[in-house]
């Protein structure tokens, strides 16, 4: 696999790195997509349709027990190589942020520590009133379970629709954007605001912007380098490319 020997060069001497990534990056371990639990007894609702405030409101049990089916799925893949590629990145690089729209945790379990959930973990959950992470709670059979502190119900810590992006991880997410040298854009269709901005704040604060996904994107014209194809085949070998004394590429 060739790699330009500009963007080699610009990977080695960066000394600050941010990551943005999308769910092809979990879609190469098998990850089941947002509609993929529409089967059997759920193939009546709309994945939309549960995914809301207002549908846990009117349903919690419901809302809450989708989730739960979600998450006994999400429990059976993997770490790709591409998780596993970023994971040793980040051990090569000063200052690293990985910024991830995915929910499945795959990021953490291959390794990664500096990682910035945009869209929430589907492994956590926190209480619906009080908007915190809630660790335990006190297992009485009753679905959704109620917050040991306040009585609300619990559910699942995830960005539904209709609500923001946690204020705390998009503020960071935007200045490791505008302060590092190079950015990558990695399997996310680069169309969904405002996590599709970043790349552009990098670009506009001079970072040299790498795009890695199957298919081309808005971003893929404004780029620096667009390596096509999955990023678990590409990654790999493009840290090999980097830093030729290394182990084989990681697998």
């Amino acid at each position: 696999m060739e790699f330009s020997r500009r963007l080699i060069e610009a990977l080695r001497n960066a000394r600050s790195v941010a990551v943005m990534t999308g769910a092809g990056v979990s879609a190469e371990s098998g990850v089941p997509t947002f509609r993929d639990a529409q089967t059997g007894l759920w193939s009546t609702f709309r994945a939309e349709d549960l995914a809301t405030p207002e549908a846990f409101r009117r349903d919690p049990k419901t809302v809450w027990e989708w989730y739960a089916l979600r998450r006994e799925m999400m429990k059976t893949v993997e770490p790709n190589p591409g998780h596993r590629a970023l994971a040793e990145l980040e051990r090569r690089v000063a200052r690293f942020t990985l910024i991830t729209q995915n929910i499945d945790n795959l990021h953490r379990r291959a390794g990664s520590r500096n990682v910035l959930e945009l869209h929430g973990n589907i492994f956590r959950t926190k209480c619906f009133a009080e908007d915190t992470v809630v660790d335990e709670w006190l297992e009485t059979g009753e679905v959704p379970p109620r917050c040991p502190k306040c009585g609300s119900y619990l559910r699942p810590d995830v960005v539904w629709f209709g609500e923001m992006l946690p204020s705390r991880e998009m503020a960071e997410a935007v200045k490791a954007s505008q302060t590092c040298e190079a950015f990558f854009s990695i399997g996310t269709s680069g169309i969904v605001y405002p996590a599709a901005g970043l790349a552009y704040e990098a670009i506009r604060h001079g970072s040299f912007v790498v795009e890695i996904n199957p298919d081309a994107t808005p971003l893929s014209v404004h780029a620096g380098a667009v390596l096509t194809g999955p990023s678990g085949e590409i990654l790999p070998h493009l840290l090999t490319a980097v830093w030729p004394e290394a182990d084989s590429p990681v697998d």
